[in-house]
């Protein structure tokens, strides 16, 4: 009974096409809308969360702004880096460091860059890694060591022929300075306000003894432990900087996972008023398959007194127009996944992003369709089981 339902729903449609595709078509937008919201939102949520891992997840950068109070600037030493680290629980190491433009030259070329006094954690801090030679250790700290670090762009201009390390460059930091080379590292994109590609990283110790006498530090860079809740550890250090400086607004701090969370609740919470609104659509779309129906029930009044003269029962009656209503809605659910699909597909290659499709959405439409078609066609199928089938017959 249901395929022979089916198969007179679409014969109903074939004879009415143009008034068929118009009721549908508020079906049609409206899951389009809610399949290519859902995919766009997941796509450019996913996209962006995975352009912010790369600047590192589990990287926390505190910066000091005295403002007002210039006097907060004495509590902000090198020293301070090691009694966050004791001090704050799921910091993994914490350097103090200082970045500053400087022009590098070897031989016959030159580059313009930026100079990162740093320690040995800074690979382990910004998940840096080594094309060539090695970072400086520990042993080049403490002996205040002429070693320097090349990143990936600096090593190409400077060296586009042949490999850089053993050899020395000079930096030109009032007074110059000789430093060899002992690594090149990856590429890898910006973070955090440093260019990593165009640096140069010396040992802090080495730059803050032999270089320029630094009292006061330009920043601190966290690594967070693994397994620990990096938004809870910056909330941490945030409490710890309040402690000691008395004020909010005596620094600033920077973390990616605490962006990345925020870019998805604020995508979730616009993905729900999105899709919900699209979903209006679906109940617009409704009301037209219930106006259809009312219309189809009426032209064939004297169809349905034939089939009760016959020996159709009410529930039968019912059953014709109810899945007459649901096909519909349905035919018009399959029509705007497919569309919404193709929608979401072409404007993420638009955008950049990587096409992201949101699964769940895709049963979710079919049956919010179904309910939609069950919903306005099920007072339409009850007036129809109901017609007096010796009046249906007199109908004209």
């Amino acid at each position: 009974m249901l395929f022979e339902n089916i198969r007179l729903a679409f014969r109903s449609f074939a004879t009415n096409r143009t008034r068929s595709f118009l009721s549908v078509l508020g079906i049609v937008i409206g899951v389009a809308s809610v399949i290519a919201i859902t995919t766009m939102g997941r796509s450019a949520t996913l996209s962006v969360q995975a352009e912010i891992a790369r600047s590192g997840l589990r990287t926390i950068v505190v910066v000091p702004k005295p403002g007002d109070n210039p006097q907060l600037i004495r509590l902000f030493t090198p020293e301070l880096a090691s009694r966050i680290q004791r001090e704050v629980p799921g910091t993994e190491a914490v350097m103090a460091m200082l970045a500053r433009s400087c022009l590098v030259k070897y031989r016959g070329g030159q580059h313009r860059g930026l100079l990162m006094a740093v320690d040995e954690d800074t690979p382990t801090i910004f998940e840096l890694n080594l094309e060539e030679g090695r970072f400086f250790s520990a042993l080049d700290r403490e002996r205040r060591g002429l070693v320097a670090v090349l990143g990936a762009e600096a090593a190409n201009k400077l060296f586009p022929t042949s490999s850089p390390i053993g050899k020395r460059i000079r930096l030109y930091l009032n007074p110059m300075r000789s430093f060899q080379v002992v690594g090149v590292l990856a590429s890898r994109p910006d973070a955090v306000s440093l260019s990593f590609d165009t640096a140069v990283y010396v040992p802090f110790d080495t730059y803050s003894r032999r270089v320029q006498k630094i009292k006061f530090v330009q920043r601190y860079a966290v690594g967070v432990r693994d397994g620990a809740d990096v938004v809870e550890v910056t909330r941490r250090i945030e409490d710890f900087f309040y402690a000691l400086t008395k004020s909010r607004s005596a620094y600033s701090m920077y973390s990616p996972s605490a962006v990345a969370e925020t870019f998805r609740a604020v995508t979730s919470i616009l993905n729900v008023f999105l899709t919900t609104i699209a979903a209006i659509s679906l109940l617009v779309g409704g009301i037209g398959i219930m106006n259809i129906m009312f219309v189809s029930v009426t032209e064939r009044t004297k169809e349905i007194g034939i089939r009760k003269a016959l020996g159709a029962s009410p529930s039968v009656i019912r059953g014709q127009f109810l899945t007459e209503a649901v096909t519909l809605t349905l035919f018009g659910g399959l029509i705007g996944i497919v569309l919404g699909t193709a929608l979401s597909y072409g404007l993420t290659w638009m955008f950049g992003w990587s096409f992201t499709p949101s699964f769940y959405s895709y049963p979710l439409a079919l049956l919010f369709s179904s309910a939609v078609g069950i919903f306005f066609g099920l007072y339409p199928a009850i007036r129809a089981s109901k017609l007096d089938p010796v009046q249906a017959l007199m109908y004209e």
